[in-house]
């Protein structure tokens, strides 16, 4: 079996870059920032970090397809880095320092692509997290100096912290009534949003998440973050894996029952 640890170094190289392009502009006050036709915002940040990557994968991974939330898909083959160059612009255009640049190598497989490998970079937070198929997933500076990382071992409801990112995505596919149960089961809620979720679930710090609609580049990378870190990661429908346009992620005890309340009603 592949051990991927090459790539995995070549997706750190892909992080610092995108980390000193990202971080350069946050906060800059001659931001230029765009809508697009799904109304979510673009900054020129976003662009240029996924332009950046691009780049230095053309040099050293030729043959390799990549897909990216800006450019979409370039080239066709059994390897694709999936990347998503800002994920969190809301709050990067509004100062607010909850934002991740997110890459993976996705590589065909049964059942199509799946991640082997991600990095979560985080530099406005000064935190990364990264993780390869088959060796564990890790948070620190850098490959030389990390921890790794272990979902908790919370079995109940009752004990459990729940993360989420808003309300009206819930409502809006008719799911709000589970959610809501859910909330008043657990023992904690927060509205952290975006990545930062995933992570803390697969730190231990969070004990499940959910979010009821994402696109590919929200999540190959943090799938496997999760699951490497000895969690669950699925789509709503108990799909494993980032394939199912929506995510529920948990340190696995809990996966069932976070499933079913978010169905009950739907």
């Amino acid at each position: 079996m592949p051990d991927y640890l090459d790539d995995l170094r070549l997706a750190h190289v892909l992080a610092d870059a995108a980390d000193a392009a990202t971080t350069e502009r946050f906060k800059a006050l001659d931001l230029k920032v765009e809508t697009k036709p799904d109304m979510t915002p673009v900054s020129e940040a976003d662009k240029a970090a996924e332009e950046l990557i691009r780049g230095h994968l053309k040099r050293a991974r030729p043959r390799d397809a990549v897909l990216g939330e800006e450019y979409g898909v370039e080239g066709t083959g059994p390897r694709r880095w999936v990347i998503d160059p800002i994920d969190g612009t809301k709050n990067y255009v509004r100062g607010v320092p909850v934002w991740a640049t997110l890459i993976s190598l996705m590589e065909a497989g049964e059942g199509g692509f799946q991640p082997v490998v991600g990095v979560v970079s985080a530099p406005a937070l000064g935190r990364r997290w990264w993780a390869a198929r088959g060796h564990g997933a890790f948070t620190g500076r850098s490959l030389s100096s990390a921890s790794r990382l272990h979902v908790s071992r919370v079995s109940e409801l009752s004990d459990a912290s729940f993360a989420y990112s808003s309300l009206s995505g819930w409502e809006e596919q008719g799911r709000l009534d589970g959610f809501l149960d859910l909330t008043r089961e657990v023992w904690r809620t927060r509205a952290y949003g975006d990545f930062w979720p995933y992570m803390m679930v697969a730190e231990g710090a969070v004990d499940l998440c959910a979010e009821p609609e994402l696109s590919l580049w929200d999540m190959a990378a943090t799938a496997i973050v999760v699951t490497e870190a000895g969690g669950s990661f699925t789509g709503l429908d108990g799909r494993p894996g980032p394939h199912s346009g929506n995510a529920a992620a948990s340190n696995g005890l809990l996966h069932d029952e976070l499933l079913g309340y978010l169905n009950q009603r739907y």
